[in-house]
């Protein structure tokens, strides 16, 4: 777990960010912190992995991401891009 003094993780900025290795205290500050820097870097659609489980992280993600001002769309996965572990984000344009 992170502590207040560990330097912040530098996220690779590509078309899908896997949550599993974040804490769930810090998943929704994660994520919006990835919206900002794919926006940023051009990208038009990400797919966020948040997992199966019992779909508590799923509802979370996917209620931030219904109120952000850079997401476009949302959407369940496809099945062979994670189906309901994963959401599939449309970005607005910058």
């Amino acid at each position: 777990m992170a502590r207040e003094d560990d330097p912040p993780v530098a996220i690779p900025i590509e078309d899908a960010l896997d949550l599993h290795p974040f804490a769930p205290a810090e998943v929704l500050s994660v994520v919006e912190s990835y919206l900002e820097a794919a926006a940023a870097a051009g990208l038009v659609e990400v797919r966020v992995i948040h997992g199966r489980g019992k779909g508590v992280q799923r509802a979370r993600v996917r209620s931030l991401l219904a109120r952000h001002p850079l997401v476009a769309e949302l959407r369940e996965a496809t099945p062979e891009r994670g189906g309901a572990g994963a959401t599939v984000v449309r970005l607005h344009p910058r």
